[in-house]
């Protein structure tokens, strides 16, 4: 059996596997990117060589197979921006309503599993792993925007509903978006289809579907939207923003943790 562990990057060489994994994953298997595949096959932004950016991989044996990427506050991005957290979400979001004394945020974000490996314990280990990096550097709170799996506006609103019907929206975040929304006008990766979107428009939210992403973030993390959705033009699709909570993560998901061990490695 192949022993899977995460690990922070702190080499050369474990930046370039997490770079390399979210290109696998973004770029080939999900074809996100657009344009020319780069020569090199690594997704990076600005923010990945930040002293305040953590990544995390998931090992299986010596072979990458998921990645994490954390950014802690930055005052020279928040200078730069104007805004309070230095977070990169603050591009597109006004976060000032959600600071105050004692809440130490991170953003999580280019969370992603190579497919062979989805229904694996990868994903576990993966959530250990930024949890236990998150207690030890004290941050008490996630932000993040989930894949919503469509570039349709008329989707990604019918799913925020859909999470508001199932509970998983808290209204005491104060969170909205403060740039214009510019999406496809005729969608490529609708994600309802017309049965479901008329069930909706009769009022009927129960059973419809969620996207993977937001429904794991719920269910296991505790996480709660914040926002209306948020369209990601590198990506092309939608995102649904969330908070969650260190504190509030279900006991059932800690247990999980705790029953995996030291799941986090780190530099000898």
């Amino acid at each position: 059996m192949t022993s899977m562990y995460c690990r922070v990057a702190t080499t050369q060489r474990e930046l370039d596997d997490a770079l390399r994994v979210r290109w696998n994953v973004f770029g080939g298997e999900l074809g996100l990117m657009g344009g020319k595949a780069p020569p090199t096959r690594r997704e990076v932004n600005c923010f990945d060589t930040l002293e305040t950016t953590v990544h995390l991989v998931v090992y299986a044996g010596r072979e990458p197979v998921a990645t994490l990427r954390m950014l802690l506050s930055n005052p020279e991005v928040a200078l730069a921006m104007g805004g309070r957290l230095g977070l990169e979400l603050e591009q597109k979001l006004d976060l000032s309503g959600v600071s105050a004394p004692g809440r130490v945020f991170a953003e999580t974000a280019r969370f992603c599993v190579l497919e062979p490996w989805r229904r694996s314990e990868a994903v576990a280990h993966l959530q250990a792993g930024i949890y236990a990096e998150s207690r030890r550097r004290g941050v008490t709170h996630w932000i993040a925007a989930a894949n919503l799996d469509t570039d349709s506006s008329e989707d990604a609103a019918l799913m925020a509903r859909v999470a508001a019907h199932r509970g998983w929206v808290n209204p005491k975040w104060k969170v909205r978006l403060t740039t214009p929304q510019s999406s496809p006008a005729i969608p490529a990766s609708s994600f309802y289809t017309a049965v479901e979107r008329e069930r909706a428009g009769q009022g009927n939210l129960g059973g419809l579907r969620m996207p993977r992403a937001p429904s794991l973030f719920a269910r296991k993390m505790g996480a709660r939207f914040v926002a209306e959705p948020l369209y990601d033009a590198s990506f092309h699709r939608f995102t649904l923003p969330l908070i969650a909570a260190l504190d509030e993560i279900p006991e059932s998901t800690l247990e999980r943790f705790r029953a995996m061990g030291g799941v986090l490695r780190r530099a000898a």
